[in-house]
């Protein structure tokens, strides 16, 4: 594709598209990924090129005409036409700035491109056999005589050289008028072709746009049904809350009935220890005694574990609500952003049918 002779004068990067050659309505992404566009001389044949390869396929080879445009269809898309390709190139760039430098450039180069065609139409004139013939040249005659033969060679000679010198003015003209106007044909020909492109391009361009936009208006109009939904599906869960509240007032009020009845189990243990250490004065007397501590035991550690039982269940009602609080706060809030950009997105569907 690219010889010694063409040299880069200009390289960036961008996402390449087509327009698609069967519906001429919607483009079709060259490759996955942005690649590297540039602008190629090449000094032999004096032609700029756009140039742009992915891998070993030739994405762009755009031969630059003095008559192409290239346009900015937005800040960052921007596509021209090329006729000798019967295609449409578009061009994504990441910024604003680097758009405006490609477009730039291709200012410069179509200029150089329009000079370029120029000397080579002034060139091709000069070069051409028909006018190499000049008023100074004369051709040969033959040696004057004063005899009879003589002079009538040296007539017929001048004779022959205005022929030739009226031949050469008519085909000058006849090659200057005709030179003119192919000319002139050409760039009226490419001019039109180029608007047609565009304008094309540019009404494919905003059918698609607004297709993209009633596309997305139904998915945030699907998106909002749902997180409504959602939202009404919470605020029944909150309702259940609430008495879920009520139970954990009651869990609330059972803990602290056994902690009093555990601390005076404590209590009547501790009396009963002590009362342990001194002397019974009866046998039967300390056996009793012996047996009442161990049931009171037994049933401190029954009303310890419901308690550890009563405090996990609150715990974990505590943190269920705690979870379900945080889910509402951030449906609520996506609900907002979802209800603002399809205000926008109204706002600006109706900008679009208006224009």
């Amino acid at each position: 594709l690219l010889s010694c002779r063409e040299q880069p004068i200009f390289s960036t990067r961008a996402h390449v598209f087509q327009i698609d050659p069967a519906t001429k309505r919607n483009w079709i992404p060259a490759s996955k990924h942005a690649l590297t566009v540039s602008y190629f001389y090449d000094a032999t044949r004096n032609v700029y090129r756009i140039i742009s390869v992915g891998g070993t396929k030739a994405i762009i080879n755009s031969t630059i005409t003095p008559n192409m445009t290239f346009t900015k269809t937005s800040q960052k898309f921007g596509q021209w036409a090329d006729s000798r390709a019967n295609t449409v190139y578009g061009l994504g760039f990441a910024s604003e700035q680097h758009l405006s430098q490609f477009a730039e450039k291709f200012q410069e180069v179509k200029e150089a491109a329009r000079l370029a065609r120029e000397k080579s139409q002034d060139k091709t004139e000069l070069t051409n056999p028909a006018l190499n013939i000049t008023s100074h040249q004369v051709l040969p005659s033959p040696i004057i005589s004063s005899n009879g033969p003589g002079e009538d060679k040296l007539f017929r000679s001048q004779s022959a050289d205005v022929e030739i010198t009226t031949e050469k003015e008519r085909l000058k003209k006849m090659l200057s008028e005709g030179s003119v106007s192919e000319v002139q044909w050409e760039a009226e020909f490419f001019s039109l072709q180029d608007n047609n492109n565009k304008l094309v391009a540019a009404l494919h361009e905003a059918n698609a746009n607004v297709d993209q936009w009633k596309k997305q208006l139904t998915a945030y109009q699907e998106e909002t049904e749902t997180l409504r939904q959602r939202v009404a599906e919470l605020e029944s869960q909150g309702t259940q809350d609430s008495s879920s509240e009520n139970n954990k007032e009651d869990l609330s009020q059972t803990l602290e009935e056994l902690e009093l009845l555990i601390k005076a189990k404590d209590e009547e243990i501790q009396m009963l220890k002590s009362q342990k250490c001194g002397r019974w004065e009866a046998e039967g007397e300390r056996e009793e005694t012996l047996q009442k501590l161990q049931e009171l035991e037994a049933r401190n550690a029954e009303l310890e574990q419901r308690l550890h039982l009563a405090e996990q269940t609150l715990a974990e009602t505590l943190a269920e609500r705690e979870k379900i609080q945080t889910e509402v706060t951030k449906v609520a809030e996506i609900m907002d952003v979802k209800i603002f950009e399809l205000s926008e997105l109204r706002q600006g569907l109706a900008k679009l049918v208006e224009s």
